[in-house]
C-alpha cells in the first residue's frame, strides 16, 4: 500500500521506525543499505581530458596538420622560415585552447558561487534523543522535526502537523503555497498527497514532525534530477557550423595543396620544392587566426550578456540564443516578481486598487483591514526591528506589508491565542488583547467566513449580512478571481471575554472586505515580450500554476492578445498524443498549465520536431529535464536550484524574462558579427592564393612568403577582426525574423562576396603593386630572384603591405552586407581604430626595423609606393558601395 494512504502509526511500523527514532547501530546500517541523502552530481569528465578536448577538435586537427608539415619541409629545407611557422601554428591551437578551457572553468567557478544545496543540517530525533546531524546522514525511519523557514531535506510523511504550509515550487512549479497535514491521504499520486514533504520544498509556515521514507535519488528530486542527467544534447547549431566549415576549409586546403603539388612536378620542380610549395597553399588556404578570433569573439559577447545579467555557461551557447525561435517560459519569478502583492480591496461595497488611495481609505472598515492584516499572520521577523521584513507564507507577507506602509505607527496587541489555518477549515483566527477586553482576528476563503459572519461594513457603516449582500460579495469573488487573483476574506469580533473553544470564538463576525491578491508581473516583461513579437520569437507560457492565474498573468504582459488562446492543462496534455501535440502547437496563442517535469520536457521535444530553436527557463528541480533537453537551457540565478542551473546553458543573475530578450538581441549580434570577421579573414586567403598560383603559372618570383602569410593571419589581421567580432546589435536587429535552421553561417553570398569580389580586388591590387616593383627596379619577366635579393625583398614588403593598407579599408567595409560605410557611423566602435591602429604599427615594425625585416623577409619601402597603394584602396571602396548600392535597390 502506498504510504501516504497509511495512518501515522501504520507508517513508521512498515518503516521499522518508532516515535523515539532509529537507533545508531540501524541508521549506521541503514546509510550503507540506502547511501549517504545527497543527490549525485553529473559525473564530469576530469579536467585534464576536458582541457584536451580543447586541442583536439576537427579544426585543430587541420592546424597540427600543417604544423606538422611546416616541420617536415623545415627539416628538409632549413631558412625558408617553415620553423616558425610550425611553432606559430602550434602556439595558435595552445593560446586559443588554453582560453577556451579557462572560460569554461571561469563559468563553472561562478555557478559554484550560486549553487544552493538541500539544508546542510537538521534536528532528528533518534532513541528518543533530539539530535543535530548532516543532513546527508538521514536515511529511511529517522524522525524529523521542522519548522517555519526549514528546506525540507528528504521525502518524508507528516505524524504531526500545527498549520503547516509548504512551498513545493522547486518540485511543481506551483506559486501558492500548500496546506499539508498528518492525516492518511486519499490522492492517487504520491507528489500530490496532502500528509508528504518532497525533498528539495521548504516549510513556509508551521511546525511539523515527519518521517523520512526516501533519500538522495530515490526522492521525487533525486528521480528528476536523474531524468536530467540521463539527457543527453546535440551539438549547437554554432558547433555544427564551424565543424561544416572546418571541413570545407580542410577539404579545399589539401586538394589545392595536392593538385598545385602535382602541377609543380609537372613544371620539374623537385619534391621538396614542391611540398615548400603545397605547404604555402595550405597555409594561405587555412585561416589560422579564425579560432582564437571566434573563441575572443564569443567570449565578448558572453561577457556583454554577463554585464546585461546573462550568464553564459557554455561558449557556443552565445550564438544559440539568437537563433530562437520559441521561448517557453514559467511564470512564477521570470514573467512575474516572485513575491505576492496586495492588488485590489473591496471595502464598504467599493472596489478600489490597494495601492491608490480613496475616500474609504480612512473608514471603519479600512481601519479594521489594516489591524487584521497586521495581526492575523505567524510571520517571523527577518531582521532586528523588522529591517529585513518578514519570512513565512508569501500571502501573509503581503497583507502583513500593505498594513505596515499603510499605518506604521499602528499599536501592535499582544497575542492571546490563535487557532491555525488547516485545508478543512480554510481559515485562522487570533485573539489579541484590546483596551475593552479582546478582539478576535481572522482571515480565510469567503466561503469559509460568510457563515460564521452576521454584519458586514458596507457603505461607511454595519449592516446586517443579509442573503442579497451575500450574493453581491460571492460575485465580486468571482470577480477578483477571474482576473488571476487569490481572493482572501477578512473578519473581525470584539469579545468582552474569552471561555469555549474555537467554535464559540468563531462567530457572529463581522466581515470587513475582500483583498485580490497576486504575484505581479514584472514591469519590464510586456515590452519584452512585445519585442519577442515583432522579432518573430513565439512565447509560450509553460506553469505548473492554476489555469486561470496562468491566462490573467498572460493578459497582463501581453502573452495572450485574443479572447480564445488555447489553454492545455497536464490532465488534457496526458490524453493527446505526440502528433495531436504538435498539431496544438500551431495554434497562434497557447498556454500550458499544471504541467509536470515530464510534460514540460514533452513540449520541447515536440516543437523540436516542428523544427524549432527552443529555448526553455525555469527555477527548479521539475525544470531540470526541460532544460536539458532545449537547445538553450536558461536557469535562474536567484532563486533557482543547483540541479536546474546545472543541466542549463545560461544563468539568468536577475530571473527576469527581459533579461532573455536582451540576451537573444547580443546572440543575434554575434551571429551577424562573426559573418562580418569570416568575410573579413576569408577575403585575404584570395590574395594570399593568387601570389602562388602565380608564381606556378605565370613564372613570376613568389610575391608573398609563407612566413609573410602567418604574419597577416596570426598578426596584422587578429585585431581588426576582434574589433568586428565586438559590433554593437544593429539597431533592426529584433526587428527581423529568427534565421532559418538551414541558414548557414558560410554561405555562397558570404563566399561569392570574400572569395569572388573583395579577395579578387585585393588580390588585383596586390599583385599589381608587386609587379611594379619589380618593373621600376628593373626587373624582366623571366628573371629569377634569389631569395636575399634587395629588389625582391622590397617587392614582395610592398605586397605584403598592399594587402594590410587593402584591409584596413576592407575592416570598414564588412560591417555590413548592405549598409553603406557611414551608415554603420563612424565612432560607434572605437576598437576599430585600435585594431587599425594596431595593424598599421604592426606593418610598419615590420617593414622598417631590423627584427621584423630578419623575421619576415621585409625591406624598408619608400614612401611613393605607400601612395601607389591609396588608389587600389579607393577603387575597392568605391567598387563595394556600388555593389551595396545596387542590392539595396535589389532588396
Amino acid at each position: 500500500m502506498q504510504i501516504h494512504r497509511l495512518d501515522a502509526h501504520a507508517v513508521l511500523h512498515s518503516l521499522h521506525s518508532s516515535e523515539d527514532g532509529l537507533s545508531d547501530e540501524e541508521a549506521t546500517h541503514r546509510l550503507r543499505e540506502f547511501g549517504p541523502n545527497s543527490v549525485r552530481r553529473p559525473r564530469h569528465a576530469p579536467w585534464i581530458l576536458r582541457l584536451a578536448r580543447h586541442f583536439t577538435h576537427f579544426f585543430a586537427l587541420i592546424l597540427w596538420l600543417a604544423a606538422a608539415l611546416a616541420f617536415v619541409a623545415e627539416n628538409r629545407e632549413p631558412g625558408q622560415g617553415m620553423l616558425v611557422l610550425g611553432w606559430a601554428i602550434i602556439g595558435v591551437i595552445l593560446i586559443n585552447g588554453l582560453f577556451s578551457w579557462w572560460q569554461e572553468h571561469r563559468t563553472q567557478r561562478t555557478l559554484a558561487a550560486l549553487q544552493r544545496l538541500l539544508p546542510h543540517e537538521v534536528k532528528v530525533r533518534r532513541r528518543g534523543v533530539l539530535r543535530t546531524l548532516q543532513a546527508t546522514q538521514l536515511v529511511p525511519g529517522d524522525i524529523l522535526y521542522l519548522e517555519a523557514g526549514d528546506d525540507i531535506p528528504a521525502d518524508c510523511r507528516l505524524i504531526e502537523a500545527y498549520g503547516v504550509r509548504v512551498n513545493n515550487a522547486t518540485i511543481t512549479g506551483e506559486s501558492l503555497p500548500r496546506t499539508r497535514n498528518a492525516l492518511a491521504a486519499s490522492e492517487p499520486a504520491l507528489i500530490e498527497a496532502s500528509n508528504v514533504l518532497l525533498a528539495g520544498t521548504s516549510l513556509v509556515a508551521g511546525e511539523a514532525r515527519a518521517v523520512v521514507f526516501a533519500t538522495g535519488m530515490h526522492t521525487e528530486f533525486g528521480r528528476i534530477a536523474h531524468l536530467t542527467q540521463i539527457t543527453s544534447r546535440g551539438a549547437t547549431p554554432l558547433q555544427q557550423e564551424i565543424a561544416r566549415l572546418s571541413r570545407w576549409i580542410a577539404v579545399l586546403s589539401l586538394a589545392l595543396g595536392v593538385a598545385f603539388f602535382f602541377i609543380g612536378q609537372s613544371l620539374g620542380l623537385s619534391f621538396w620544392q614542391n611540398l615548400l610549395f603545397a605547404i604555402g597553399i595550405i597555409a594561405a588556404n587555412v585561416p589560422e587566426g579564425l579560432l582564437p578570433t571566434l573563441t575572443l569573439a564569443l567570449a565578448m559577447g558572453a561577457q556583454r550578456m554577463a554585464r546585461r545579467n546573462a550568464l553564459i555557461r557554455h561558449l557556443p551557447s552565445v550564438e544559440t540564443l539568437g537563433s530562437t525561435t520559441v521561448i517557453c517560459t514559467d511564470k512564477t519569478g521570470t514573467l512575474t516578481s516572485n513575491r505576492m502583492q496586495v492588488h485590489r480591496l473591496f471595502l464598504d461595497g467599493q472596489m478600489t486598487e490597494a495601492d491608490v488611495p480613496a475616500p474609504s481609505q480612512t473608514s471603519a472598515a479600512t481601519r479594521r483591514f489594516f489591524e487584521i492584516a497586521a495581526h492575523c499572520h505567524n510571520l517571523k521577523p527577518a531582521g532586528a526591528h523588522n529591517e529585513g521584513g518578514w519570512l513565512g507564507d508569501p500571502l501573509e507577507v503581503a497583507l502583513a506589508g500593505l498594513a505596515h506602509a499603510q499605518r506604521p505607527d499602528m499599536p501592535i496587541l499582544a497575542r492571546v491565542d490563535e487557532v491555525p489555518f488547516d485545508s478543512e477549515r480554510r481559515r485562522m483566527s487570533t485573539l489579541h488583547t484590546a483596551q475593552d477586553g479582546f478582539v478576535l482576528y481572522t482571515k480565510g476563503a469567503l466561503e469559509a467566513l460568510l457563515p460564521l459572519c452576521s454584519q458586514v461594513h458596507w457603505n461607511g457603516g454595519m449592516e446586517p449580512l443579509t442573503v442579497a449582500r451575500r450574493a453581491q460579495l460571492l460575485a465580486r469573488e468571482e470577480s477578483l478571481a477571474h482576473d488571476g487573483l487569490r481572493v482572501i476574506a477578512l473578519a473581525y469580533r470584539v469579545l468582552p471575554g474569552i471561555g469555549g473553544g474555537a467554535a464559540a470564538l468563531e462567530e457572529r463576525l463581522v466581515l470587513v472586505g475582500l483583498a485580490g491578491l497576486q504575484d505581479p508581473p514584472r514591469p519590464e516583461v510586456p515590452a519584452a515580450i512585445a519585442r519577442c513579437r515583432t522579432a518573430g520569437i513565439r512565447v509560450i507560457m509553460v506553469t505548473g500554476d492554476h489555469p486561470r492565474t496562468a491566462l490573467a498573468i498572460a493578459g497582463q504582459v501581453g502573452l495572450v492578445c485574443g479572447n480564445t488562446p488555447l489553454i492545455i492543462t497536464g490532465e488534457q496534455l496526458l490524453h493527446l498524443s505526440d502528433t495531436e501535440l504538435q498539431l496544438a502547437l500551431d495554434s497562434t496563442e497557447i498556454l500550458f498549465a499544471r504541467i509536470g517535469a515530464d510534460q514540460k520536457r514533452r513540449i520541447v521535444v515536440a516543437l523540436k520536431h516542428k523544427n524549432e530553436v527552443v529555448a526553455v527557463t525555469g527555477d527548479g528541480v521539475n525544470d531540470a529535464p526541460a532544460l536539458r533537453e532545449s537547445h538553450i537551457g536558461i536557469a535562474m540565478g536567484v532563486s533557482g536550484t543547483d540541479v536546474a542551473r546545472e543541466a542549463a546553458d545560461m544563468v539568468l543573475l536577475d530571473d527576469n524574462f527581459a533579461s532573455i530578450v536582451a540576451a537573444i538581441e547580443e546572440g543575434r549580434a554575434v551571429f551577424d558579427n562573426i559573418r562580418k570577421f569570416l568575410t573579413y579573414i576569408l577575403t585575404h586567403n584570395v590574395a594570399e592564393l593568387v601570389p602562388y598560383l602565380a608564381f606556378a603559372l605565370l613564372k613570376v618570383p613568389l610575391p608573398l612568403t609563407v612566413i609573410q602569410i602567418l604574419a597577416i593571419d596570426l598578426g596584422t589581421d587578429t585585431l581588426p577582426a576582434l574589433a568586428l567580432g565586438a559590433e554593437k546589435p544593429d539597431a533592426r536587429v529584433m526587428q527581423r525574423p529568427p534565421r532559418r535552421l538551414n541558414e548557414r553561417l558560410v554561405d555562397f553570398s558570404l563566399i561569392g562576396r570574400a572569395y569572388l569580389f573583395l579577395g579578387i580586388i585585393e588580390a588585383v591590387a596586390a599583385m599589381s603593386v608587386f609587379m611594379l616593383v619589380l618593373h621600376a627596379g628593373g626587373w624582366h619577366y623571366g628573371e629569377a630572384l634569389a631569395a636575399t635579393h634587395p629588389l625582391y625583398l622590397q617587392a614582395t614588403t610592398a605586397c605584403l603591405s598592399t594587402i594590410i593598407v587593402m584591409q584596413v579599408v576592407n575592416v570598414w567595409l564588412c560591417r555590413s552586407e548592405r549598409a553603406t560605410v557611414l551608415a554603420s557611423g563612424l565612432f560607434s566602435n572605437p576598437f576599430l581604430y585600435w585594431g587599425i591602429g594596431a595593424e598599421l604599427a604592426l606593418i610598419l615594425l615590420i617593414d622598417y626595423t631590423n627584427w621584423g625585416n630578419a623575421l619576415f623577409g621585409t625591406a624598408p619601402i619608400p614612401a611613393a609606393w605607400w601612395l601607389l597603394m591609396l588608389p587600389f584602396a579607393a577603387g575597392m571602396l568605391l567598387l563595394e558601395e556600388l555593389r551595396k548600392a545596387l542590392r539595396r535597390r535589389r532588396d
